[in-house]
């Protein structure tokens, strides 16, 4: 997993509410058997307008996503995280997320970053201009070349992880070496059960 520190890119001001995972990634599109591609398929519903905020010039190169309150919300797929990092997104900012979107953005290295509405807002301003936002896990602030700044608060778990790019696969990597030492202890200390699993 890419490790987040520090992000500054232009935003898609969205603003949507009650964005649900059919909008995100239609079923149709669930039948791939890689990740790749997913990107394509996401917003497929609003991206059928040729006016939509996803396929404008603007658009190009967004690597945040501005939206409205309860966005992820309906199915469990976590296709929808892996839509949006394929389509180049890196965070979300909204007023609020759904619980099961959440965790399988966090675990797929998605920041999601809630703020009040107000902030929220004025994000979406900046974003209108064509302004860059910046957004620093480690300090945990959103801030525009306007000097906005907008704290933000996260699961301190949830932070060493995306800061560290670790997903549940490094995490338990890390732990090797404790491991090692755990199964040789208890090797010296019960010699009978070291090697049972291969004995017949």
């Amino acid at each position: 997993m890419q490790p987040f520190t520090t992000l500054t890119a232009r935003a898609i001001p969205f603003g949507a509410a009650n964005v649900d995972t059919d909008v995100i990634i239609p079923a149709r599109y669930l039948k791939a058997l890689t990740r790749a591609g997913l990107g394509r398929g996401a917003f497929a519903p609003l991206r059928e307008d040729p006016g939509n905020i996803f396929d404008r010039p603007e658009s190009a190169g967004a690597r945040i996503l501005i939206a409205g309150d309860n966005f992820g919300c309906g199915s469990s797929r976590e296709h929808a995280p892996w839509a949006l990092l394929d389509m180049g997104l890196r965070c979300v900012i909204a007023p609020s997320f759904a619980d099961i979107f959440a965790g399988n953005s966090f675990r797929n290295g998605l920041l999601l970053v809630a703020l009040p509405q107000e902030a929220v807002d004025r994000l979406m301003e900046v974003a209108r201009e064509g302004l860059p936002v910046t957004v620093d896990l480690e300090a945990q602030t959103v801030t525009t070349p306007y000097q906005d700044r907008f704290a933000f608060p996260i699961d301190p778990f949830r932070k060493l992880c995306l800061l560290q790019g670790l997903d549940q696969i490094g995490i338990t990597e890390r732990l090797l070496p404790e491991l090692d030492r755990y199964e040789a202890a208890l090797a010296a200390e019960r010699p009978w059960i070291a090697g049972a699993a291969a004995r017949p």
